[in-house]
This record gives structure tokens, C-alpha cells and sequence, in this order.
């Protein structure tokens, strides 16, 4: 099958809406790897006074992540599935949160506005026609010195992991999919992470996108060698940026 994309990959998400947290609920580690994600971001304290845009929020894991860790921060969440973000809305949240409809590719057009201290993008990069433009617009969003994590599937690029990775999406994502009726999202799925940058690779792509310390970070669990963080940082003038924080 080839990639769906635009669209046809947000009609996709739409149906999918329904049975998405039940799918998602049986991957192990799913809602903590998120969590560890945003930690990494190295941002102060509870986030009082912090902007952070959650680009390709889903049906809110990623939302609900960043209010876990950065609980007084204000979190603008978008996503191009009108069924994802219903979803995600329907959520009892906290002050302090904004859903959006919108592609990466056209925050502007939706009233989405910087500066930003901070962007997570998790499963998202991987998705968009063009990464290089969508890494343009946010290196633009963020303020000097603002903060970037994007929580993808990147492989390592040993055999040993894509083989991992074909096991479980061919032994017990798809079949599961298909009986729930949406096979053809979780094929590209699989299609999605072998097609995409090597972790190696997508690390160079953000810093000629215009990223400074740019750090590609394992996540545990069998998820290692094929799910990463990637934290970088927008130049403010100074060396002083602060660097990520690791989680035990």
C-alpha cells in the first residue's frame, strides 16, 4: 500500500477516533514514554508562565503528558483529525488547555501564533508530506532559546530493530486494527516508520532545519532502538541554554 498523507491520513485518524485510546491503552509504556518525553524538554519548575504548542495532540495522550509534568503551564493543542481532537476536547481538563483544528502545515491560517517556549510533536514528523517545512514553521514558533521534543518512531537502523518493530505491528497491532475496521491506518503505520529517517538521520535533519543541541534519547522497554526523543533548542544568542533533563 502506498503512504496515505493529508487528507486522506486525517479521514483515516477520523474513523479511528473511536477505538484509538483502547489500541493505544495496550502498549506498554505509552502514557509514561510521554511523559518521560516532556521531562526531557528541560523546562523549570511546573511551568508557571510557560506557552507550550502540542502539535499533533491526538486524542489528548500527549496533552494529558504535558499537563502531568508542566501543570500550570498553557498548552495549545492541534490536530488535523477533526474525530482525534472531538476526542481529545471531550477530556475533563484543567484550565489552561486549547484545541485547535489545523494541519502542521497550516497553523498560521488557524490563528496559531508564537512565540512559544516550547513544542512537543509526538508521532507526528513522521506523518507530514514535508517534515523539512513543518521543522520551518516550528523553529519559527519558538521563542529565542525555546525548546523542541519530538517523540517518533525512528529506528536505530539495525536489522534487529526493524524486525522488532514488523513483529509486533504484523503479530498485534494490524490484526487487532482490522477487526476493529481500520486496518489501512495501521499498515501505514508499519509502512510509516520503516520509510521514515534513521534516528541518526532525523537528528541531522533538525539542525539543518536550524535546531541547536540537537540530542536523540533511547526510550526504554522494547521500544529501544525504535522510539526516541529528540530534544533541541532555538539559538538565543548565548550559550546559556539550559540542556535537557534526564529522568532516572
Amino acid at each position: 500500500m502506498t503512504l496515505l498523507r493529508d487528507e486522506n491520513l486525517a479521514a483515516a485518524f477520523d474513523h479511528a477516533a473511536r477505538s484509538y485510546d483502547t489500541l493505544v491503552a495496550a502498549n506498554p509504556g505509552y502514557h509514561a514514554h510521554l511523559r518521560r518525553s516532556v521531562r526531557r524538554l528541560g523546562l523549570p519548575g511546573r511551568g508557571q508562565g510557560l506557552r507550550l504548542l502540542d502539535l499533533g495532540c491526538g486524542t489528548g495522550a500527549s496533552t494529558a503528558a504535558l499537563r502531568s509534568v508542566l501543570p500550570a503551564a498553557d498548552v495549545t493543542a492541534v490536530d488535523a483529525s477533526a474525530g482525534m481532537l472531538r476526542r481529545a476536547a471531550a477530556k475533563p481538563w484543567a484550565d489552561g488547555v486549547t484545541f485547535v483544528h489545523a494541519p502542521a502545515e497550516r497553523l498560521s491560517e488557524a490563528g496559531v501564533r508564537g512565540p512559544f517556549d516550547a513544542v512537543f510533536a509526538a508521532y507526528l514528523l513522521r506523518n507530514v508530506t514535508d517534515p523539512d517545512a513543518v521543522l520551518a514553521a516550528v523553529h519559527g514558533l519558538l521563542r529565542p532559546g525555546g525548546r523542541l521534543a519530538v517523540h517518533e518512531y525512528a529506528l536505530r537502523g539495525r536489522r534487529a530493530d526493524r524486525a522488532v518493530w514488523t513483529l509486533v505491528c504484523r503479530g498485534v497491532v494490524q490484526p487487532v486494527a482490522t477487526l476493529l475496521g481500520d486496518g489501512p491506518l495501521y499498515r501505514h503505520l508499519w509502512r510509516s516508520v520503516v520509510e521514515f529517517d534513521t534516528a541518526g538521520r532525523f537528528a541531522r535533519r533538525l539542525g539543518a532545519a536550524g535546531f541547536e543541541q540537537v540530542r536523540a534519547l533511547p526510550l526504554p522497554g522494547w521500544q529501544t532502538g525504535i522510539t526516541h526523543t529528540f530534544v533541541a533548542s532555538r539559538a538565543d544568542g548565548s550559550r546559556a541554554a539550559h540542556q535537557p533533563t534526564e529522568d532516572a
